[in-house]
């Protein structure tokens, strides 16, 4: 969170030291993370359970510790040919399959008056 104090007026300022300040002394409060998790595993070491057993692997879930098949980057898939559906009237070598963004002869047809079923291959 990114926030310029420069453009806060003396009201703003004020509830945000305010806030500041409350919240330096909840942490303040707290033990340190490292002192917490020996706490953590000492209890979990003494009923003789693990944490990977109780939670799955550290930064994941135990629903994450199942293996997963390979995936196919979306990126660059290829979803194979598709023969074209419409063809420019003015040029039979022009093409469209219907997937993507419209070539400039299909837009120029449609301002033309033109209906996109007119277009279809038959």
């Amino acid at each position: 969170m990114s926030l310029n104090i420069e453009t806060l007026n003396p009201q703003e300022l004020a509830a945000l030291i305010k806030r500041a300040n409350s919240r330096r002394k909840v942490l303040a409060k707290r033990k340190p993370a490292a002192q917490t998790k020996a706490a953590v595993a000492k209890v979990l070491k003494a009923s003789g359970w693990t944490f990977e057993e109780l939670y799955g692997k550290a930064g994941g879930s135990a629903a994450a510790a199942a293996p997963k098949k390979a995936r196919k980057a979306a990126k660059g898939r290829s979803t194979g040919k598709v023969p074209p559906k419409y063809r420019n009237p003015a040029n039979e070598k022009d093409t469209w399959t219907g997937r993507g963004r419209q070539p400039r002869w299909v837009a120029a047809e449609i301002a033309n008056g033109r209906k996109l079923e007119d277009l279809l291959i038959k």
